[in-house]
This record gives structure tokens, C-alpha cells and sequence, in this order.
């Protein structure tokens, strides 16, 4: 059957733009505070979840919804089952953004608002993808179930859902990573490091408080201080010359002798921590010199000495290097520091294969010392590979090549996609090898002509792994 895939997609743009702002405009972060039967994971993913499986069943699409945390689209049939992963929920929308991040905005060919990137425009070119095939009349001989989370920036709560009682796909991709293809991820995990309690000690200055981190697969771009004590007089100037030192900001408020810095970065995704500008451990490097009690000194001198500007993880002897996969990443993304409450460091690892996560966690204590800190290991997957020789990557690298003119190549991915919760499950686009990374970011945004090729480029996909 011959199709100008790309034509038949283009056909399409003002039904695609108009169903993914609908789901661009619902507030789809998690929130648990508000969780409910009827919401597990919160109002706004579950919101999501209803208003994407509603634009499938007004098209006709046979749809199941799971306990309003996980939803499926079917269309095909056949022995073998082809599994597409997606995903509604979104990381906060955190500041900094031009425009309002649930107001969809189009400027300049580009479509702006949190999750327009990650994951609700890829999932919606995949969704019309499968559209297009239907309308087509194209034959299916695989069933494709589109499975669509509510949680996956967090828990994966939807597709542990979904496994408990359907059926397993067989292979499949998520549209949730890079071109050519993702067929290698690396292990992902959080280890919490709490920090055990000295002897306290006289001091000029004490910690009161300090706080970084929004989500845990998140660089901070915000983190605050609370200090008090004998303040040094020049503060705001050594504050003013650091921040312009090392291309941070930060603002200094309160009394004479209680105050709070609160110092912007830049936000990343934990993928590749080097994109950003930690806040908090640039924070707790500012601090770390001044004379501080004991317990705050400990805390702020750690995070400065072990965990600042080393995403690596060097100088906690854990750094690691594949041949395939590449180098581990550390990212320390949650900082919480109460006097006689918590004192922890959640620190987000990208590990690849031939180490494991428990090998690291007893090293991140060896090096801290035990007697200082514990460290236990708050959630875990392990490395996902796929080889270049299965026909699954080879297709999808055929079509790669015959859309963009390119030769393909497989790729190692530092975040983790729905893809690896199977065996034969890769991530395939939408992001160009060339184009800049914008999810997790403020200001995300998808080119709508990139959203168009996404939408061609899956229908080919789909058109030759069924057939």
C-alpha cells in the first residue's frame, strides 16, 4: 500500500493541534495531597487521562480505562500484541516561564505549555498516527494497545495497574525519547543519604533551615537558607560576588542577625545534570566556608565537598563508565535540613550496565563515612538494552532514514521511558538529534512541523511492524 505518510499526516494538523491543546490546558501534575478513588494520583492526571481516552472514544477507538490511573486504545488484531507507551502526566511547571505553562501558546511554529514535549504532544502524534492507519483502511495484523499512564514521571503507578491483569505487548516503543531510536536506558534510581548527629559545638552562625529540589528527576533551579548569628557585615557582597562568579542569583532578606538566601539556578532533566545550574549545591557551597554549628557545618560541608559540580560522582568514588551505555550520572535533587528534624540528600543516579545499585549505595556510605550518614535506596530500575541487530530497532531505523534522509544509530538514553518495562521496548522520538532539549524546562515547547513529521514518521513505523 502506498502512502505519502507525511501528506497524509499534514492533513490532519488542525485536528491534532486542537485535541492536544485540550490536554496541554489540564494541570496534569501529580497530587497526592488530593488523591482520591477517583483520582489516585491526583485530579489533574486523572483529568488528563478521562479527556484523552474521550478524544478516542469520540473517534471511535475501542478504549479502558483502569481505576482512572492508566488507560488503553486498542486498534488491530492478530496474535502478537504491539505496545505503544505514553503518558499524561507532567513534571510542576516551576517558574520562569514567558507564557502561562497551561495556557497553550503558538509563536513563531512553536507550541509552548508543560508537557507539550514530555509526553502529551508525542502521544498525540502517536495517537494519530494510529488515526491514520484506521481511516486509511490499512490492515493491521498485530492488535496495538496504546497504553497511556498517569504517573510515569514518578511511580509508573498506571502501568504497574495496567501489568497486574491485561496482557503483556510483546514489543513496542514509547514516543517519549530521541531520534534515530533509544535502545539502550540506563539504570535509574534515588538514594536518600540522612545524615546522622555530632556533637555539637560553639559557633558564630547556625543553621536554621535549607531547602532545594521539586521532583526528584529534576536539576533545582530554586533552593533557600535560613541562617542566624554573628552575620558577617560584607555578606551581601560575597553573596553578589559568588552569584556573579559562577552565573547564579540570589536574594538576601531579614533581620541583622536571622536572614534567608534564596538562590536561582538553572532546571535541567537528571539525564544529563551538567545542563544545569544546581541550585541547591550551589547554595550549600556559598555557605559551607562560614563558621557554623556543628551539625549545619556537616551538612552544608558534605553537600559542597562531594556533591557539587561533580555529576559524575567522582568524589563519591561511584564514577563508572560502559563501552556501550556510557558514563553514570549523579544528580542531587532533593535537600531537605531541619535542626533536630530531617537532615537528607535524595541524589537521583543514571547507572549503566556491569554495576549495581547496591554496590553504589554501600560506596556513597564508605566514602561519606558511617559514622556520618546512612544511605538506603529509595526506588530502582535496572539498565534496559535492546540490540541494533533486532528487527524491531532495524525498522525503526529504516524509517527513520527514509523520512529525515539520515542514517540511523541507536542511542543511550539517561532518562528512563515506559519502553524498558518490556523486553523488546525501545523509545523513538519525537526530539531531532539536532534540536535543543527543552523538557523539564520552562518555556518547553514542540515545533508543530516536528509534531507533524512525528505523526508521519510513527504511521510508517506502525504500517511496517504490523503488516
Amino acid at each position: 500500500m502506498a502512502i505519502d505518510w507525511q501528506k497524509a499526516a499534514e492533513a490532519y494538523q488542525t485536528e491534532i493541534l486542537a485535541d492536544l491543546k485540550t490536554l496541554l490546558k489540564i494541570n496534569s501534575e501529580r497530587d497526592v495531597a488530593h488523591a482520591s478513588d477517583d483520582s489516585p494520583t491526583g485530579p489533574g492526571p486523572s483529568k488528563a487521562l478521562e479527556a484523552f481516552l474521550a478524544i478516542a472514544t469520540r473517534d471511535g477507538f475501542d478504549t479502558l480505562d483502569l481505576d482512572h490511573v492508566v488507560g488503553r486504545i486498542a486498534l488491530g488484531s492478530g496474535d502478537e500484541i504491539f505496545g505503544l507507551f505514553g503518558h499524561v502526566d507532567v513534571v510542576p511547571a516551576g517558574t520562569g516561564w514567558v507564557t502561562d505553562p497551561y495556557t497553550p501558546t503558538l509563536r513563531d511554529g512553536k507550541l509552548y505549555a508543560r508537557g507539550v514535549a514530555d509526553d502529551k504532544g508525542p502521544s498525540i502524534a502517536a495517537y494519530y498516527a494510529l488515526k491514520l492507519l484506521r481511516d486509511a483502511g490499512v490492515p493491521l495484523h498485530k492488535r496495538i494497545h496504546f497504553i497511556i499512564d498517569t504517573d510515569e514521571e514518578t511511580n509508573w503507578t498506571g502501568l504497574h495497574r495496567y501489568f497486574k491483569d491485561q496482557p503483556i505487548p510483546d514489543l513496542g516503543f514509547s514516543p517519549d525519547g530521541q531520534f534515530p531510536v533509544l535502545n539502550a536506558e540506563k539504570g535509574i534510581s534515588s538514594i536518600i543519604v540522612t545524615f546522622k548527629s555530632v556533637p555539637d559545638r560553639p559557633a558564630t552562625l547556625r543553621l536554621e533551615h535549607f531547602q532545594a529540589g521539586s521532583a526528584m528527576n529534576v536539576v533545582p533551579q530554586y533552593a533557600e537558607a535560613v541562617i542566624s548569628g554573628a552575620l558577617p557585615q560584607d555578606l551581601q557582597a560575597q553573596l553578589t560576588a559568588y552569584c556573579t562568579a559562577h552565573h547564579v542569583t540570589a536574594t538576601l532578606t531579614g533581620a541583622k542577625e536571622k536572614v534567608t538566601i534564596r538562590l536561582t539556578g538553572k532546571a535541567a532533566h537528571v539525564k544529563e545534570p551538567a545542563d544545569g545550574l544546581n541550585a541547591g549545591t550551589y547554595l550549600a557551597a556559598f555557605l559551607a566556608p562560614f563558621a557554623f554549628d556543628a551539625q549545619g557545618a556537616q551538612y552544608l560541608q558534605t553537600i559542597a565537598r562531594y556533591f557539587h559540580q561533580d555529576t559524575r560522582g567522582h568524589h563519591l568514588k561511584i564514577a563508572y563508565r560502559d563501552d556501550v551505555m556510557g558514563e553514570l550520572t549523579q544528580s542531587p535533587d532533593l535537600f531537605s535540613y531541619e535542626p533536630g528534624g530531617a537532615q537528607t540528600v535524595l541524589t537521583n543516579l543514571r547507572y549503566p550496565k556491569g554495576v549495581t545499585i547496591e554496590a553504589l549505595r554501600k560506596q556513597i556510605v564508605t566514602t561519606l563515612g558511617p559514622e556520618r550518614v546512612s544511605a538506603r535506596i529509595r526506588d530502582n530500575k535496572d539498565p534496559h538494552y535492546v540490540g541494533l541487530d533486532d528487527p524491531l530497532v532495524k525498522t525503526l531505523l529504516d524509517v527513520y532514514t527514509a523520512h529525515t534522509g539520515k542514517p540511523g544509530y541507536g542511542l543511550t538514553y539517561g532518562g528512563g521511558t515506559l519502553a524498558r518495562s518490556i523486553p523488546r521496548g525501545v523509545a523513538y522520538g519525537p526530539k531531532m538529534p539536532e534540536d535543543e532539549e527543552v523538557v523539564h524546562q520552562a518555556n518547553e515547547y514542540m515545533r508543530v512541523s516536528d509534531l507533524i513529521q512525528a505523526t508521519a514518521i510513527y504511521a510508517d513505523a506502525l504500517y511496517r511492524l504490523t503488516k
